[in-house]
């Protein structure tokens, strides 16, 4: 076995691998920015056309209009003029396991899931690879901040925040451990394969699996309520839930499913809940909304779960959960999910060709969803105060076609917008441009 091994490593390091590099971290911002002219669309549903956006130390010092304010002619180091662009607050991915796999097909870079049902214990930041290539293919599109969430399990684990520009998950970190993912149980089960699906049957262990959630949530509080001889550490990685410094995150779809969750929740007192997925939330929007429960909505681009529902259905879900008062955001888990999450700007833009206007679409991947992870204060919208983490863009961001970056910021340090595809492009424009 050890001669087997050593032959392995050596030929290991005999095969040439050509490795390419993430695009290097932007420096801690030195130097104060204004940026002039752009239209800027504040995230909260306020539009700016010539606006004034100043930001200094990492944060933003001025959110005006430029016709209206009178600066210094030294009061900014640098001055960027954005006329005819447009200024847009940084875009959110929430429910992500962006960093946790490199390679599908590999399963050494593969560290999305524990094994176990009940893993609150479980941070999966201490898990993200913030040298990770699929994180520079989103900022060029517009995302700048990820919630890292790992999967699996009846409770797959805690998440935590970062800004997708870093040498470390330490050096990312916006909110360490923000909240637990419940994974409800389904109500129905379809028997068969993905290829060959069966019918649809009754889920007989339903009410044993949702005891089993009930009775961890109970022990789970009572552990806190007298001394223990022994320490738990399942049990302890659940105080937040209880005294509403983090949120409990369930991921269920159906109506059924929903409702039970919410009234787990109020009989355990826990204190912050968010629904991840949703599909047929907008089927009980008025107990959502009583109980103060947002959604993070599953992904839209999808064909209906049901045959005889609305082939739209999906793309007009954001603008029915709207209308009803509940806070929505976007949320992209499922196939090929972490390549595809630069295309999160794009489902918005589709939710607002479905009855949401723009300013509103764009409140579902910024403040929205900045209000659902708590961290509002510091990110989501353009205000004086928070971080300046933001961009520029040729035209409307959740246009695929006018979406084109010239600057991003993040806590005010201009990062790269460079990726291996715009590398290969310049390279072989160069190539076709001499002949």
């Amino acid at each position: 076995m050890i001669s087997k091994n050593i032959y392995i490593l050596l030929l290991a390091f005999c095969i040439p691998i050509h490795i390419i590099a993430q695009e290097t971290p932007a420096p801690k911002q030195t130097k104060s920015v204004l940026i002039l002219n752009a239209t800027a669309h504040l995230g909260n549903g306020t539009v700016i056309e010539n606006s004034a956006i100043g930001f200094k130390d990492g944060k933003i010092t001025l959110v005006a209009d430029s016709k209206t304010i009178r600066l210094a002619a030294n009061a900014y180091d640098t001055t960027i003029d954005a006329s005819g662009k447009h200024v847009y607050p940084g875009f959110i991915a929430p429910n992500s396991t962006l960093g946790l796999v490199e390679i599908d097909a590999v399963k050494p870079s593969d560290d999305q899931e524990e094994i176990g049902d009940y893993n609150p214990n479980v941070r999966s930041i201490v898990a993200y690879n913030a040298n990770s290539k699929v994180i520079e293919t989103l900022r060029p599109n517009g995302i700048l901040i990820a919630q890292i969430t790992p999967r699996g399990g009846r409770i797959s684990g805690t998440s935590s925040i970062v800004q997708l520009d870093s040498w470390s998950w330490q050096d990312a970190l916006i909110k360490e451990n923000d909240g637990i993912h419940l994974n409800f149980p389904p109500s129905f089960k379809r028997s068969g394969s993905w290829f060959e699906p069966g019918p649809i049957e009754a889920n007989k262990d339903y009410a044993k699996q949702i005891e089993e959630i009930n009775a961890f949530l109970i022990n789970s509080k009572a552990y806190f309520g007298a001394p223990s001889k022994e320490r738990n550490l399942i049990f302890e990685s659940t105080k937040g839930l209880f005294d509403g410094t983090q949120t409990l995150f369930i991921h269920a779809d159906e109506e059924k499913q929903i409702i039970d969750a919410i009234q787990l929740t109020r009989d355990n007192g826990i204190k912050k809940v968010v629904l991840v997925g949703g599909y047929e939330a907008y089927k009980i929007a008025d107990l959502l909304q009583k109980n103060n429960i947002g959604v993070l909505l599953r992904r839209v681009h999808d064909m209906p779960q049901s045959d005889d529902q609305d082939v739209n259905l999906p793309y007009k879900m954001a603008k029915i959960l709207t209308d009803k008062g509940i806070v929505v955001g976007l949320e992209n888990s499922g196939e090929m999910e972490r390549m595809s999450t630069r295309n999160l700007p794009f489902l918005a833009g589709t939710c607002a060709a479905f009855g949401l206007n723009k300013e509103q679409a764009l409140q579902l991947i910024t403040s929205n969803t900045a209000k659902l992870l708590s961290i509002d204060e510091l990110c989501g919208t353009l205000e004086t105060g928070k971080d300046a983490t933001l961009f520029i863009s040729e035209g409307d961001a959740l246009d695929m076609r006018t979406n084109k970056l010239t600057n991003a910021f993040i806590q005010g340090r201009m990062i790269s917008l460079e990726t291996h595809q715009t590398k290969l492009n310049k390279k072989y424009k160069e190539k076709y441009n001499q002949k």
